[in-house]
């Protein structure tokens, strides 16, 4: 946000439980969980402040893969994402004190085959835990990797930030 020139701060809240339904599926989820996290936002909203709230997703073969619990989990993950594509889907929510909107963006990622050291050693060096499908992007697995994506590199490090822009100018009548 600071990049595209609009004022913003961060507010902390209490941990948010990140289920979903069942049912729902992709881009579903990330849309459902940044609505989710906007409803737990409980402090009024004054007029022309704005709520941006999401959360990202990696989906592989019809699965979610969320944040790995544990070293086991990360290099499982890691493995099955090895020499095939998936995709990465952030939902994203936009609320006024009058309105919302919310929607996702979605880019493929396609990774190269990993053999079990490299996994290994992105596991203990970077510790992704908290990333989404086990890694990120922007770091050392991201570079040796990551062969192509299709769609906004930028959703895949967590906010798709060119469609948020323009979201926001939908939302606001933004002029820049």
């Amino acid at each position: 946000m600071k990049e595209l020139g609009i004022p913003f701060r961060v507010v902390a809240t209490e941990h948010i439980h990140e289920d979903y339904p069942l049912h729902l599926q992709g881009g579903d989820i990330a849309r459902y969980l940044a609505e989710h996290k906007s409803e737990a936002y409980k402090m009024a909203l004054e007029k022309h402040q704005i709520l941006l709230t999401a959360d990202t997703i990696v989906w592989h073969q019809g699965n979610e893969l969320g944040k790995p619990a544990d070293r086991q989990e990360a290099i499982g993950m890691l493995a099955a994402l090895s020499g095939d594509t998936h995709q990465v889907y952030t939902g994203v929510c936009l609320r006024s004190d009058i309105a919302r909107r919310a929607f996702f963006v979605a880019t493929d990622v396609i990774f190269s085959r990993l053999d079990r050291e490299e996994i290994e050693h992105y596991v203990d060096q970077y510790r992704p835990y908290d990333k989404a499908g086990a890694y990120g992007i922007q770091e050392w697995i991201g570079h040796i990797a990551v062969e192509n994506i299709v769609g906004s590199y930028f959703n895949v490090m967590g906010l798709p930030i060119q469609k948020v822009y323009s979201e926001l100018k939908a939302f606001t009548g933004l002029k820049k």
